[in-house]
């Protein structure tokens, strides 16, 4: 009951309308992403439900990610050839 109370107050203050539903798909790879929300596209890493201070509405979790540390690469950098640095 409470959840619902506070899901609704979300929705009526609006905190819901900045997010965008993602359809479940298929990467290259073969790796299946569930269908899930995330925080509308923009230039702002601030405001990420992932980003430290926020709290995802949809589960409940808090953000964990620094948002003014530096990106870390998502794939680590090889050289081009063996041996050649």
């Amino acid at each position: 009951m409470r959840l619902t109370l506070l899901a609704l107050a979300l929705v009526a203050s609006g905190a819901l309308a900045d997010d965008t539903y993602v359809r479940g798909h298929t990467r290259k790879d073969g790796t299946y992403v569930q269908p899930h929300h995330r925080t509308a596209p923009d230039n702002s890493r601030g405001n990420n439900y992932g980003s430290q201070g926020n709290v995802n509405p949809w589960t409940g979790r808090a953000g964990t990610v620094n948002p003014y540390a530096p990106p870390q690469p998502s794939v680590p950098t090889y050289p081009a050839y063996p041996g050649s640095r």
